[in-house]
């Protein structure tokens, strides 16, 4: 009989594109969890399920699963307007998480493959340093804090239960569909805005492509080496911030106008107009060891940042 898969958040960005990939791929019956009735793709099944919360009945999507991929979540964003972001985070990423693994436990689900966040780890890193699956996690926002908690609580369930569980944690995703920073940041590019970031070079940021991500989330679903594992995921090549938008222009067939200003001033500018956190992003680094992913999966990104690049500009340029 062929494996039934839960994707959970199979409309969002990450979820339909494992749920895309999961029926090309044909060995396993992805049934896309959805909030609403929504049209979903021949090979695929579907099963609308309740909003991420501690009360959620989950019993009808469980039925005769195997597995699940958890990609719905209360996303991270940059002007937060909750009274209490942390309860609203725990509310949906923790609370609403745990009671979704342990129905999936009690309906006989093997492994349940938990997308979870770089955040866990923190915001920044040294230079010439990387993040690495054996860190102590180090949250540094609400979002941040839902998502260790989650995986703790998770771990948790999975030694008292047997289910195996399994977290992957990537930096910004970048695809087909994207929105935030990088969508806007794509868009002024393609446009010829003239951006201040000619002088950011010395920085480096870890990213991952859409299809990298995903690929290693199927992965994660079957290989006997995932269970009971924390992943990091990335394309395996840092850029900073200057390259990065270089290489987004060239994806494009454009070339992009950069003002070669110091980051110390943009640093303060940002800070002045409230802006600190988006300064960070742009002028800190972020890296990200994949080799323990790599290694222990046998697994290799299979896009390059280039053809990823490429590939998440298209619907911009198109």
């Amino acid at each position: 009989m062929t494996q039934r898969v839960l994707v959970t958040g199979a409309t969002g960005f990450v979820g339909g594109a494992v749920v895309q990939r999961l029926v090309a791929e044909g060995r396993l019956v992805p049934v896309a969890g959805c909030r609403r009735s929504v049209s979903v793709p021949a090979g695929a099944e579907l099963a609308v399920t309740p909003s991420l919360g501690p009360e959620a009945d989950w019993s009808s999507a469980l039925q005769g699963v195997e597995a699940v991929v958890h990609a719905a979540a209360r996303v991270h964003v940059m002007d937060e307007d909750a009274a209490d972001p942390l309860a609203e985070y725990r509310r949906a990423n923790v609370e609403g998480t745990l009671a979704l693994a342990r129905q999936a436990a009690q309906a006989g689900v093997r492994r349940f493959v938990f997308v979870s966040s770089i955040k866990v780890n923190g915001e920044q890193t040294a230079p010439g340093s990387a993040f690495c699956a054996v860190d102590a996690p180090a949250p540094e926002d609400p979002y941040g804090v839902s998502k260790a908690e989650a995986e703790a609580a998770l771990f948790a369930l999975g030694r008292e239960t047997g289910m195996e569980i399994v977290a992957v944690r990537p930096p910004l995703v970048y695809g087909p569909g994207a929105g935030g920073n990088f969508a806007r940041m794509a868009r002024w590019v393609g446009k010829g805005v003239p951006l201040p970031l000619g002088a950011v070079t010395r920085n480096r940021r870890s990213l991952v492509g859409l299809d990298n991500l995903v690929d290693l989330l199927v992965t994660c679903l079957e290989h006997p080496a995932a269970a009971n594992r924390v992943f990091l995921a990335g394309d395996g090549e840092d850029l900073s911030t200057t390259d990065l938008l270089r290489r987004v222009a060239a994806a494009m067939d454009r070339r992009a106008r950069l003002l070669p200003v110091p980051p110390v001033l943009l640093r303060a500018a940002a800070r002045a107009v409230g802006r600190g956190e988006m300064a960070r992003r742009l002028l800190d680094s972020l890296q990200v060891d994949i080799s323990h992913t790599r290694e222990t999966l046998g697994w290799e990104p299979p896009v390059s940042v280039d053809e990823g690049l490429r590939r998440a500009v298209v619907p911009l340029v198109g």
